[in-house]
C-alpha cells in the first residue's frame, strides 16, 4: 500500500498543513504557501504521463498521497488535482498551473454563466473542473462571483462565472467517478486520523482511577469505529483501481459508497468517547468530523452511488456472484 512517494507526501504535509494552517483556511486565508510547497514536491503531478512531464505512478500508487491528504485535512484540493491532471492530459488540454477541485454535480447553465452550488474547494482552489449535461468546462477560481454564506467554516462556496471566463474541454469523459475515488481516499485517510486521537484519548483520560480505555463499553464503541475505518480503507483500495489515472467506475461507486456509509459512524463515536472536549473550538477533532460529513455527501452520498451500483447490477440481468466477477474482471481490465 505505501510507497516512498506516500511516505514524502506524510512528512510535507505534516509539516505544511497544521491545524494552524487549516484553521486560518476556513477563516479565508488562501494556503498559498502550503500548496506551493505540495506543487513543487510534484504530488500533483503524480498520474500525469511522464511524456507530459509527471511521475507515470499508476493509478495505485497514488493512494497514499490522498490518505496523506487526508489524514492531514490538506486545506486544498490535492486529491482531486491528481486526478484532473492526467484527465485534462487524455483531453489534449496543457497542464494549468494550480490546484484543480472537480465538480461534477451542482453546476447549470442559465442566462449566459455557470451556477455552481457549494462548489467543492471553491475557497482555496485555483481552477475548477465542472461538468453540467455532459460537458467539461474549467473555470479560474479568480473569475468566479463567490456568494456570502454557506456552511460554517467549510472550504465550498456558491459561486458562478461569466461563459467568457470558462474554457470549454471536450474529449475527457466523466467526472464523477474520478470526484468519488478521491473523496474515498481523503475520508479513508481522515478516519485513520480521527481513530488515532480516539485510541490516544481513550489511553489518557482518567476516570474512576483508570484510562476510560480500560471499560469494556469504550472498547466495543472503539473495536466498531477500528472496523468502520479499517473497511473505508479497503473501499479506498478499491476506489483506485483503473488505468491512465482512470478509476474503474463500478469499484469507484462501491469506494465511495462504502466510506461514505462509515463516516457518520467513526465520526459519533469518536465524539461519544471524547465527550464535550471533542466540539471545542480549540480541539482539532471538530476539523475532522466536520470535515467528513461534507465529503460523505460530496461528489454523492452512499445513497446516490447505492443506487448508480443498483442500476447497473439491474441492467446487468445476470445472478449477484457473476456481477461481482464481471466487476474484478472490469478492475483487471482497467
Amino acid at each position: 500500500m505505501d510507497n516512498i512517494f506516500g511516505d514524502a507526501a506524510e512528512r510535507l504535509f505534516a509539516q505544511t498543513c497544521t491545524p494552524d494552517v487549516i484553521r486560518r483556511a476556513e477563516q479565508g486565508q488562501r494556503p498559498a504557501e502550503a500548496w506551493q510547497a505540495c506543487e513543487d514536491a510534484g504530488f500533483g503531478d503524480a498520474l500525469v504521463p511522464e511524456a507530459d512531464g509527471g511521475a507515470g505512478l499508476e493509478l495505485a500508487e497514488a493512494l497514499p498521497v490522498v490518505l496523506a491528504a487526508g489524514r492531514h485535512l490538506c486545506p486544498y484540493p490535492i486529491a482531486h488535482t491528481v486526478l484532473a491532471r492526467p484527465w485534462l492530459c487524455r483531453a489534449g488540454r496543457p497542464q494549468p498551473t494550480g490546484s484543480i477541485a472537480l465538480a461534477p454535480h451542482g453546476v447549470t447553465l442559465r442566462d449566459g454563466r455557470l451556477h455552481g452550488a457549494g462548489v467543492p474547494w471553491m475557497r482555496s482552489a485555483d481552477y475548477v473542473l465542472a461538468q453540467t449535461d455532459g460537458q467539461a468546462w474549467l473555470l479560474p477560481a479568480q473569475a468566479a462571483r463567490i456568494e456570502a454564506g454557506g456552511v460554517h467554516a467549510s472550504l465550498s462556496a456558491d459561486a458562478s462565472w461569466d461563459l467568457a471566463d470558462a474554457e470549454r474541454i471536450e474529449g475527457g469523459g466523466a467526472l464523477d467517478t474520478l470526484a468519488a475515488a478521491a473523496y474515498a481516499g481523503l475520508m479513508a485517510g481522515a478516519m485513520e486520523r480521527v481513530l488515532a486521537m480516539t485510541l490516544d484519548y481513550a489511553n489518557q483520560r482518567a476516570q474512576f482511577g483508570k484510562p476510560i480505555g480500560r471499560f469494556q463499553a469504550i472498547q466495543q464503541q472503539v473495536s466498531v469505529m477500528a472496523e468502520q475505518v479499517w473497511a473505508a480503507r479497503m473501499a479506498a483500495q478499491l476506489a483506485f483501481q483503473g488505468a491512465e489515472g482512470r478509476p474503474a467506475p463500478l469499484l469507484a461507486a462501491t469506494g465511495k459508497a462504502r466510506a461514505s456509509l462509515a463516516a457518520p459512524l467513526v465520526a459519533d463515536i469518536a465524539h461519544a468517547v471524547h465527550g464535550a472536549i471533542g466540539v471545542t473550538e480549540e480541539y482539532d477533532l471538530q476539523l475532522y468530523t466536520r470535515r467528513l460529513r461534507e465529503w460523505r455527501l460530496a461528489g454523492g452520498s452512499e445513497s446516490h452511488w447505492h443506487e448508480r451500483i443498483g442500476a447497473q447490477a439491474l441492467a446487468d440481468g445476470g445472478d449477484a456472484l457473476s456481477f461481482l466477477r464481471g466487476a474484478l474482471c472490469a478492475k483487471e481490465a482497467a
